[in-house]
């Protein structure tokens, strides 16, 4: 139950990122401090411009609190109401996992990609962006037809937003950052097949064509000419037998029962084919090859094909013409063609160029024609491309842009026309039930989600209940989600959801019973803050809220904090708090939507000392030290506010995001630094944790090699050292990683990335038996403030069998960091049993999303032979937080228990969580053939 693997260690103190590239008519883009959180948002309120100015007296100070709640007053409870979540929502989560992976296993490959999609629509409530990302993956490594392999390439580059990397091209074939596009054209698994771009370019210098144009012939052998083709005064020579052979309906008119079979001059006049296009068949039906032709006789010979059954030479036309396709405009008209004369590959490169361009294109009326309309999806269908996939991932792209927008609707319609399957059909209509719900639809909303919950989704009732409420019969919301709780295995959004229909002291007590079930619900904590404040307790309503952002970073938590303490005039701790939201949502809005979080950054400044960036570097070592992630992220944005062009912070600021698991925002900031490197060398460096983080290990390795290359530098050879002790590191692999951080740290870089190389190599040093290394390492470490170290120190102390010197380490790091649950989970295993029990009921209370406390204590139990009581240890956190290790642990209580199908149940789980989880594998295949033992008994 030991965490040892060395990445994981790495993990613990250091984090890298990844970042969003915003729209580039978006400022925040380049790097502006306004669209990145910092300055001004627009005009601010005339009602406080008398703030702007000199620092006030001390007077002044109450008239911006007073005047920004006078304007907005508190928040109330009405407007902290949490959203119905869009997603699937299953009342027995393990038990729709362990399902899914059995299906898996058993289904055809043509099935897989629809199984990975229905993993991936229960998995998005979990919010784990790796494990999405591996849904996806996994979906498109199976993908065999064209247009699968063109919607999921194109979701996965989303999830990395490629567009918003500067200079990145996507329709340049086999750019280092992803595969060649043109190779999603191919039928087929697998990557052996050479893709349309470098087949074109091969054959173009094989045989070093021109186009034709005019009478210019073109001639591989000599045959004889022995048919006429008549297209008005113009005539064309044709070989009957190579012409014959372009389809069967050729076939009967040139050698079958018809009079054309006998004449030498056939009139052809009246097919809807010119001369030029006519001498282009002609070629064709000779060589087979379309290279020397125009796009607009290709096209000419696409419909003539239709229109005489041509099939081969459709389909090399369809392909030509697919390769044409590079920009929006191309494909918006090519699309047209191709859906008139059902080209599915075509349809298929024009589609990856448009959803290569999202979300822009969508507001795109053309595109908007093609994908949104009921038409559209008709002649996508018929053209083999409207399908749940693709229309599941246009939704999830426009409801994340708007929820409430009209194209979000549309495509929702179309998504579910294409439903098959009941969950498809459940998750499509519970989608409806939400952006209705939001565009104030109530009654919309209600149907949608009654007909979600007909298909076996019990959440939607949640929604139905909401939309009773808002239509003002609350009185039915509060029975139906009461019927609800009698009726299932108790669920924290159940008691969440009542305790928002009941009065007085009932609603205090389902919003408490809602965080014991569930302590991921914010809504709970926030009521209960609020519950305070009009109890004129703000304090108070302070430390209920900090519950919570000690273990989730929200934005809505860290507004209602900020509110908070405006109204105590604690004016730092509010900008700090502001500050910290706008990296997460640079254009968050504050109070109700009326203020941009920019706006109250100016408000605010004028109220707290100003500091130049030297006061702020050393602001943030004392932060950073101290383990204040949140008040490190504060001081880096304001930072970025002076040098919103230094990729170096947003480097910085995405390592912070990713430790407080704000992935979405830390791939942002760190597809910022990528954009405002200053160097060669240093744009490698961020492109390949780019690379590292979304599951391309080889290709980051590679950028940092060739970073290392160009220039040798302490994040080049950091980036390759963490990379390569990704794995299970064998003595002389070890070697090699001490080698690289040994020269990382010879090269020229801050104390803070300094303490966290020495830390990560004291660490492999101690794997590798060198404990006075690591010691020095560690104490060099804290002699640079990587606060974190003295948990290295502690581990080596207790290697050497000095308990109590690793635990009064531990202190020491308690008694520094703001942060402390990972401290006292730590320390839990230098003291004794009781000693570690309270240890880790503190991390449990601190952050309750921390696994190994509840794998302790059920451990314990199990030790004590209280079987049924460390199965229910385990349950309650799996209820929240389905995790690998959790779900690995139950299944070995179970089959210690002989309750065997609770255990490969729970396996499946895990295993659909994690596939390769070699531990989960081994219990699985026991407890398999223990089963088939007693079946034969």
């Amino acid at each position: 139950m030991r965490f040892a693997k060395l990445v994981d260690r790495f993990k613990s103190t250091q984090v890298h990122a990844i970042n969003p590239h915003p729209d580039p008519a978006d400022p925040s883009a380049s790097g502006n401090p306004a669209a990145a959180g910092g300055g001004g948002g627009g005009k601010l309120n005339g009602h406080f411009l008398k703030f702007i100015g000199s620092k006030p007296k001390p007077a002044q100070s109450a008239t911006l609190a007073q005047s920004l709640l006078l304007a907005y007053g508190l928040p109330t409870v009405d407007l902290i109401e949490p959203p119905i979540e869009p997603c699937l929502k299953p009342i027995n989560f393990v038990e729709s996992l362990a399902d899914v992976y059995r299906r898996l296993e058993k289904c055809s490959p043509s099935d897989r990609v629809a199984l990975y999609i229905e993993q991936y629509s229960m998995l998005r409530g979990l919010g784990d962006m790796k494990l999405l990302r591996r849904c996806l993956r996994a979906a498109q490594q199976g993908a065999a037809d064209v247009h699968a392999k063109v919607v999921l390439d194109a979701w996965l580059r989303f999830e990395r937003r490629e567009d918003e990397l500067a200079g990145f091209h996507l329709m340049q074939g086999g750019d280092a950052m992803s595969e060649c596009p043109e190779s999603n054209l191919i039928c087929g698994c697998g990557s052996n097949s050479i893709c349309c771009c470098q087949y074109y370019e091969k054959m173009n210098a094989l045989n070093n064509v021109h186009t034709l144009d005019g009478n210019e012939s073109f001639s591989v052998e000599e045959e004889k000419e022995d048919v006429l083709f008549c297209i008005g005064d113009e005539e064309v020579h044709c070989v009957r037998s190579k012409f014959a052979a372009l389809s069967p309906p050729f076939a009967a008119m040139l050698y079958g029962n018809f009079a054309e079979s006998k004449e030498a001059k056939i009139n052809f006049s009246l097919n809807g084919i010119s001369a030029e296009g006519m001498r282009a068949v002609e070629i064709y039906s000779r060589t087979k090859r379309l290279d020397m032709f125009g796009p607009e006789i290709v096209l000419e010979l696409l419909s003539f094909s239709n229109k005489f059954c041509c099939e081969e030479m459709k389909s090399a036309c369809d392909a030509y013409l697919a390769s044409l396709v590079n920009c929006l405009d191309d494909a918006l008209i090519l699309m047209e063609y191709g859906l008139e004369e059902t080209s599915y590959l075509l349809v298929a490169s024009c589609l990856q160029v448009l959803l290569s361009e999202l979300p822009r294109s969508l507001r795109n009326p053309g595109v908007m024609k093609i994908l949104c309309s009921p038409e559209g999806r008709e002649r996508l269908f018929q053209a083999g491309h409207a399908s749940f996939l693709l229309y599941y991932f246009l939704s999830l792209v426009s409801m994340e842009e708007s929820m409430v927008s009209n194209i979000t609707v549309m495509l929702l319609e179309r998504l579910k026309e294409c439903s098959t399957e009941r969950w498809q059909k459940a998750l499509s209509l519970h989608l409806l039930g939400c952006v209705m719900l939001d565009r104030k639809n109530y009654s919309g909303a209600e149907h949608y989600f009654e007909a979600a919950s007909e298909y076996g989704h019990v959440y939607s009732i949640a929604g139905i209940a909401r939309a009773k409420y808002k239509q003002g019969q609350q009185y039915l919301a509060h029975m139906m989600i009461d019927s609800l709780i009698s009726k299932n295995t108790m669920v924290g959004w159940m008691y969440q959801e009542r305790s928002l229909y009941g009065v007085g002291r009932e609603k205090l007590l389902d919003a408490i019973s809602a965080t014991g079930l569930d302590p991921m619900l914010s809504y709970p904590y926030k009521y209960r803050a609020l519950v305070k404040v009009e109890e004129k307790q703000i304090k108070a309503a302070v430390l209920e809220i900090d519950k919570i952002i000690g273990f989730r970073f929200l934005p809505d938590c860290l507004e209602l904090r900020a509110w908070f303490f405006i109204a105590l005039e604690d004016y730092g701790s509010a900008m700090r708090d502001v500050r910290a939201l706008l990296t997460l949502e640079p254009n968050y809005k504050m109070f109700n939507a009326k203020v941009s979080g920019g706006q109250l950054v100016d408000l605010l400044s004028h109220q707290v000392q100003q500091i130049n960036q030297a006061e702020c570097w050393m602001q943030l070592y004392e932060r950073w030290s101290s383990v204040d992630d949140i008040g490190s992220l504060a001081v880096i944005h304001q930072m970025l506010d002076i040098e919103p062009k230094r990729g170096l912070l947003w480097f910085r600021q995405s390592l912070l995001l990713l430790r407080l698991n704000s992935q979405k925002a830390a791939m942002r900031s760190l597809r910022l630094a990528r954009n405002n490197s200053i160097s060669e060398h240093e744009r490698l460096v961020y492109e390949g944790w780019i690379l590292y983080d979304t599951g391309n290990r080889e290709e980051a390795l590679s950028r940092a090699e060739k970073s290392i290359a160009i220039q040798r530098s302490f994040e080049a050879f950091f980036l390759k050292a963490y990379v390569l002790a990704d794995t299970s590191l064998d003595s002389e692999a070890s070697s090699y990683v001490i080698r690289l951080l040994e020269e990382a740290l010879k090269c020229p870089s801050d104390g803070l990335r300094k303490g966290q190389a020495l830390n990560n190599l004291a660490s492999i040093y101690v794997d590798c038996d060198k404990l006075e290394l690591a010691a020095t390492c560690y104490t060099n470490a804290l002699h640079i403030k990587h606060t974190r170290a003295h948990q290295g120190l502690a581990r080596l102390y207790h290697l050497k069998n000095q308990r109590k010197a690793a635990y009064d380490e531990m202190t020491k790091l308690i008694d520094k960091a703001h942060y402390k649950a990972s401290a006292y989970e730590k320390r839990s295993e230098y003291c004794d049993r009781d000693m570690a029990q309270h240890d880790l009921n503190m991390a449990t209370q601190l952050d309750p999303l921390r696994t190994y406390p509840y794998r302790y204590r059920a451990a314990v139990l199990m030790d004590d032979q209280k079987e049924v009581e460390a199965v229910e240890e385990l349950t309650r956190a799996i209820a929240f937080k389905p995790d690998l290790q959790m779900l690995h642990l139950r299944a070995a209580f179970f089959e210690s228990m002989g309750d065997l199908s609770s255990a490969l149940q729970d396996c499946e789980a895990a295993l659909c969580l994690d596939p390769k989880h070699m531990e989960t594998l081994d219990l699985y295949h026991r407890a398999q053939g223990r089963v088939t033992e007693q079946k034969n008994d």
